[in-house]
């Protein structure tokens, strides 16, 4: 199997792209592939002025029909996900998305912006096919925390993100992948 994993914040390090990253490594962990990628992979300027001939945009959509599922994590600015996430879904095809299983990820600095991914982020996963939206894992800033030599995560934070982690990964067994038969045969 095959995830590609996106992290829409703008900043890095990033409490989001650290809960990302914490994803990324236990699907390692799992015999699972990951393709990593980072808001900041795709120049801004291809994507502020809607190039889509750009080569790092081919490239992020090559890889992402070719997984068989996306985690996606944002954290959430004035209620919503960020802008520059917005605009590099806004260039995907309109099935972009299809056959995959999404699992979302999201930090904010209260608890008040946790139903933000449900009425922002899900609607336009949907609008681009995606095969099941999982429900997301929202933490909340004080549940991580970064220094210079880790990350830490509260016990409830990586208990939820562990469970999510189990729930994607059986999701993803009972998805059916046109790719995956395609990678085989190749």
């Amino acid at each position: 199997m095959r995830v590609l994993t996106l992290a829409g914040s703008p900043h890095y390090p990033s409490r989001s792209t650290a809960l990302l990253s914490r994803a990324g490594q236990w699907l390692e962990n799992q015999g699972i592939e990951v393709l990593p990628w980072h808001i900041n992979n795709l120049p801004h300027e291809d994507l502020f002025t809607a190039r889509f001939d750009s080569p790092a945009l081919a490239t992020f959509t090559s890889q992402l029909a070719s997984a068989d599922g996306l985690i996606i994590a944002t954290p959430i600015y004035k209620a919503s996900f960020t802008g520059v996430l917005k605009t590099l879904l806004d260039l995907l095809g309109e099935r972009a998305l299809e056959h995959k299983v999404v699992l979302p990820l999201a930090t904010a600095g209260s608890l008040a912006h946790m139903l933000a991914v449900d009425y922002s982020l899900k609607p336009v996963l949907c609008a681009l096919k995606a095969q099941e939206i999982l429900h997301s894992v929202f933490a909340e800033d004080s549940q991580i925390s970064i220094d210079a030599h880790s990350t830490l995560f509260s016990s409830a934070l990586e208990k939820r993100l562990l469970t999510a982690l189990e729930n994607f990964t059986e999701a993803l067994g009972r998805h059916h992948h046109p790719n995956t038969l395609m990678r085989q045969t190749a």
